[in-house]
């Protein structure tokens, strides 16, 4: 099989920062109660009129600045996303229209949180058994639109955000090593997305009630935690390495105490995982994307490093990519 590399990578986060003082002043919250079980201090919120293709586009457009395959060579796009701008058409074909990638193929992929990670091992497959040449994957999301801002719970938690990143086969030793993607239904009421209930052909209902999380924190700690650790160790095994050949591993950003129990579990030093949460809190999807982009980008993950990529997120799904660059 064809070793598969991730070639280049890109971002877009929206200007608009929410911060935990910000917060204070929409619910009862305070930055130490926010800070203190979550690790967050802000998160970027789109514009109104800023859609989750926007942010795709913008990453997208980065991805492929960043390398040397340019948009009319890439062949397959695949986003990521739970908060299309709607259901059809795709976020994918969106961004295939506007970066003018004529020749590809588009399509979204709906695995919450662990989305990146789906669409990247989707996108290696296809690139390596020769059907594409060269794969932009998107994760993206508009988290704010789909959180309820009177519920304390979980409004101090999502942010928003897009990351990109450009797939091709290499002749060098290095691309994705291994992948693990795994799903427990059983535990899909731990975190969900819900809308009021109407019956069809109901032209007398004056409004239909907003989309909005929904979600167990407490059940759903336990299983993130054991979920990551194992499909790090699952993945790990598969590319034939030990924990301890990891030099990093950028895990998903979804609390800070989540990802200090998955270092004690693998007995890893905390100082090894790459985390960004406290700038730009839980974008879903999005989150091990930009967080990636950024370990590149800030020169903490060098040529030749092994790296890790691992996320869980509502379904239950969890996923793990281990990389050498």
């Amino acid at each position: 099989m064809k070793n598969i590399a991730i070639k280049s990578v890109g971002h877009y986060v929206p200007k608009r920062i929410l911060t935990n003082h910000d917060l204070e002043k929409m619910v009862d919250t305070s930055d130490e109660w926010i800070t203190v079980r979550t690790g967050i201090k802000e998160r970027r919120i789109a514009l109104k009129q800023e859609k989750t293709s926007d942010l795709a586009i913008h990453a997208a457009e980065e991805a492929i600045k960043n390398g040397t395959i340019p948009a009319s060579e890439i062949d397959l796009i695949i986003v990521a996303t739970a908060t299309p701008d709607s259901g059809f058409p795709s976020v994918a074909c969106l961004v295939q229209e506007a970066i003018h990638a004529k020749k590809a193929a588009a399509f979204d992929v709906a695995a919450a949180c662990s989305g990146f990670l789906y669409s990247l091992t989707t996108a290696k497959y296809y690139v390596a058994s020769g059907q594409f040449q060269n794969a932009l994957v998107i994760a993206a999301e508009k988290m704010s639109s789909v959180v309820d801002w009177n519920d304390r719970s979980t409004c101090v938690l999502f942010g928003d955000g897009a990351g990109a990143c450009v797939l091709a086969p290499t002749q060098e030793d290095a691309g994705i090593l291994s992948e693990y993607v795994h799903a427990q239904g059983q535990h899909a009421n731990l975190m969900s997305i819900v809308a009021e209930d109407i019956k069809p052909l109901d032209q007398n209902h004056p409004c239909i009630k907003k989309p909005y999380i929904e979600m167990n924190g407490q059940g759903l700690f336990k299983i993130a935690v054991r979920s990551m650790a194992d499909a790090t160790k699952e993945a790990v095994r598969k590319a034939k390495l030990k924990i301890s050949d990891i030099d990093w591993i950028v895990p998903h950003q979804a609390n800070d105490r989540i990802i200090s129990g998955v270092a004690k579990a693998l007995g890893l030093p905390k100082e090894k995982f790459f985390i960004n949460i406290e700038k730009y809190g839980n974008m879903s999807a999005a989150a091990i994307a930009v967080a990636l982009y950024e370990a590149v980008a800030f020169k903490h993950i060098r040529k030749g490093d092994h790296v890790v990529l691992v996320t869980f997120g509502a379904g239950l799904v969890s996923a793990a990519n281990v990389v050498r660059f």
